[in-house]
């Protein structure tokens, strides 16, 4: 049976293409594919297709094109290892393969769809999300923070990113001039982000806290003035010495600081991560009485339904019904 699945890693978004050159045009082309889908899933999605591809070569069947029989096959094998969003993405990258060469997708076909069905009703599909990090759990990682240059950038980074509600992406991708400090607080520019992949940005307002140990606007000026950088990477690595990295850190930086600080603490590590701050941010506010049209706008998400996906259980209690039946 013919096997394609070494032209597919070739040149496609997904790490599929054909045996020949292509034409300067068609270079241009593929490689405008390639942006249309953010690198974090695109590099997803070429492990995804490798594994398939594996499977299917350890049973001498084909991935491209692949039939409906196999992938179902696939997804209910994948069933036992990996959890439902997993398989999901794996599905993704089945159908952004067929795509890539004009083949029809059997993804979508009624059996793969309803074995997938099954799964979902069989293994549930509610994620293990991170806990949310309120006010003063806050508040309690800032108390902890080390002496120097490393506590004074990783104090700036826990509140801007809990103020800003920033993702990790964001909150690590921000430079120097995208920060413009003012009378009212600190305008970030945010030029890019996961629902903003054409990069038409928008603006977030941090406005000056209370308290000047838990002001973002000033602990982020005071990280600016300490590590005397005025241009570039907003947060960087900086070593035992003291000395700053020109780079940037990355999202995985964020989660360490944010289990390191938590661990010091006194929190539970293991629930908390760099997703912490966002959902916290969310969680707080509307424990605060914030609209949901509010937290929408500093989270930047589009629906009230998926800002409602972010306000972890400290919500729980506010307006509840039962608290009205006089127990």
């Amino acid at each position: 049976m013919e096997n394609r699945s070494n032209e597919v890693v070739a040149v496609n978004p997904t790490g599929t293409g054909a045996d020949l050159v292509p034409s300067p045009s068609l270079q241009r082309a593929q490689e405008f594919a390639r942006q249309s889908k953010a690198e974090n899933t695109l590099r997803g999605y070429r492990g995804d297709w490798k594994d398939f591809c594996g499977w299917c070569g350890a049973r001498e069947l084909s991935p491209l094109p692949a039939s409906p029989e196999t992938v179902a096959g696939y997804i209910a094998e994948c069933a036992g290892h990996l959890k439902v969003g997993s398989i999901q993405r794996r599905l993704n990258a089945i159908a952004e393969a067929h795509k890539a060469v004009g083949a029809e997708s059997p993804t979508s076909v009624g059996m793969v769809r309803n074995v997938l069905k099954g799964i979902r009703r069989t293994m549930g599909t509610a994620s293990v999300q991170k806990a949310a990090a309120l006010t003063d759990d806050i508040r309690a990682m800032v108390s902890v923070t080390d002496s120097g240059l490393i506590g004074t950038r990783d104090r700036a980074m826990i509140l801007l990113g809990f103020a800003g509600a920033f993702r990790r992406s964001e909150l690590v991708g921000l430079n120097v001039e995208d920060c413009d400090f003012g009378k009212d607080g600190l305008t970030i520019t945010l030029r890019r982000s996961k629902t903003d992949q054409d990069g038409a940005g928008r603006k977030i307002g941090i406005p000056y806290g209370s308290n000047p140990d838990t002001c973002p606007v000033r602990t982020v000026q005071g990280w600016m003035e300490q590590a005397t950088i005025t241009t570039g990477p907003l947060f960087r690595s900086i070593t035992r010495h003291g000395r700053i990295r020109p780079g940037r850190l990355s999202g995985i930086d964020v989660a360490r600081v944010v289990k390191k600080l938590a661990t010091r603490a006194g929190l539970d590590a293991t629930k908390y991560g760099g997703h912490s701050l966002r959902a916290g941010h969310a969680t707080a506010a509307a424990i605060a009485g914030a609209s949901e049209r509010s937290i929408m706008k500093q989270t930047g998400h589009r629906s009230v339904q998926m800002v409602r996906r972010y306000i972890r259980d400290g919500s729980l209690f506010r307006e509840n019904s039962a608290g009205k039946l006089g127990l």
